[in-house]
């Protein structure tokens, strides 16, 4: 097997399972009742346990190509993330959804481009998911401009919540005050975090940490201690 792969789990092994193996053991034994849903990409730069800093059994996350959701379809086809979200729902009664898109996603890059040369069994039909959220932004655009990959990116995330509102299990749920959507896109280079705001359909970012008052407190009084006259020093 891998080395990287071998040398992690052992890294894993002496610390992380070490600290946590009671929480592991529970979850083994209870089952999983993650309260979220996360919809998010495949991207190997995109991790949401790091992200949200989530415990194991926090959050079901589903990922896929651009993190794209589907409109509700349901035939004989093989559907992984219906399938995913109607296990998330309807199985495990996760409270909220969360559609999370992220900064410069190759899926979301290519979708304006022309891609008839290309090799693609699956990518290109199912980013084709995405063409209505690329068809509403060209229509404010001159003829031959694409939109800016920020806005796109933005509105796949609007267009998959969007979707995930065609499934009736989830629309009634939302209805009923049992379920949540939420949209975000995270930015990789800065790991900032944009929430978008349902009353406005805009991206708002998420303001950062704040400094706890004990690191506050603590340098308050370092100061005032350096600054204290020494014994027997005469005041300035």
């Amino acid at each position: 097997m891998p080395k990287d792969l071998i040398k992690g789990f052992r890294e894993f092994r002496r610390t992380n399972f070490k600290q946590q193996r009671g929480l592991f053991r529970t979850l083994a034994w209870a089952g999983q009742k993650p309260k979220a849903a996360l919809i998010t990409c495949c991207d190997s730069r995109v991790d949401p346990t790091l992200i949200f800093a989530s415990q194991p059994g926090d959050l079901f996350v589903v990922r896929n190509v651009a993190n794209l959701v589907p409109p509700y379809t349901p035939n004989k086809d093989y559907h992984g993330t219906s399938a995913a979200l109607e296990f998330a729902v309807r199985e495990l009664g996760v409270q909220l959804l969360v559609v999370m898109g992220h900064s410069q996603c190759g899926g979301v890059a290519a979708l304006p481009k022309d891609r008839s040369d290309q090799n693609s069994d699956f990518v290109d039909h199912w980013m084709s998911i995405a063409e209505p959220a690329l068809a509403a932004l060209r229509a404010d655009l001159p003829a031959g401009t694409d939109p800016d990959l920020s806005e796109l990116e933005r509105a796949v995330v609007r267009l998959s919540l969007n979707n995930l509102r065609s499934f009736p299990w989830i629309a009634e749920a939302e209805k009923a005050g049992k379920l949540r959507l939420c949209g975000m896109l995270f930015d990789v280079a800065g790991a900032e975090l944009h929430v978008l705001d349902n009353a406005t359909g805009q991206f708002q970012p998420v303001s950062p940490p704040r400094p706890r008052f004990h690191s506050i407190l603590s340098a308050t009084t370092t100061a005032a201690v350096s600054d204290r006259p020494e014994d027997g020093a005469a005041p300035t």
